[in-house]
């Protein structure tokens, strides 16, 4: 577990420390359901958010980037007061605290932000690691879609949707 982990907004900057990870993440096709072979431009854009959304990285004191975490309004209109959120660990740095503090630090901007309540669409029913910190953060399962992701080594698996109030 890492002492202390520190929580910045990214910069523009930080994409080239968060790419690696994120393309190694995206390849191994068992978390995310985003294409592995998406052009640069895009996946930047999916990653690096302007507002209303957030994109941060998790670093130690020392300063390397341990991982990243972006929010924003799940929805439009009616459903903005929804918050979203997706998270990236570097893989080398697993294990050590860094979701967990991406998680909370994101759910204290989404209240902070007056958001009522945080949905994620589509977290992996076999990312176990996963499912159990959301559910240590407070999150639901409040649905699973019957084989909506397809495991490199599992076949088709579930995905659930997990929520939690804010207010």
């Amino acid at each position: 577990m890492i002492a202390r982990v520190l929580i910045r907004d990214a910069t523009p900057d930080d994409w080239t420390a968060i790419r690696p990870f994120f393309r190694e993440i995206m390849a191994e096709g068992r978390t995310y359901t985003w294409p592995p072979d998406a052009p640069e431009d895009q996946c930047r854009a999916m990653w690096m958010l302007d507002a209303p959304g957030a994109t941060f990285v998790a670093t130690d004191p020392d300063g390397p980037v341990l991982g990243s975490a972006k929010a924003y309004p799940n929805h439009r209109g009616p459903g903005s007061h929804i918050a979203s959120a997706s998270f990236l660990v570097d893989p080398s740095h697993g294990g050590r605290g860094v979701g967990r503090a991406l998680g909370q630090h994101v759910l204290d901007w989404a209240r902070d932000r007056g958001f009522r309540a945080m949905q994620f669409n589509a977290v992996v029913e076999t990312n176990t690691r996963a499912v159990a910190l959301w559910r240590s953060l407070g999150f639901t399962v409040i649905g699973t879609l019957p084989e909506g992701f397809a495991h490199p080594e599992h076949g088709y698996v579930g995905l659930h949707i997990m929520h939690r109030r804010l207010h």
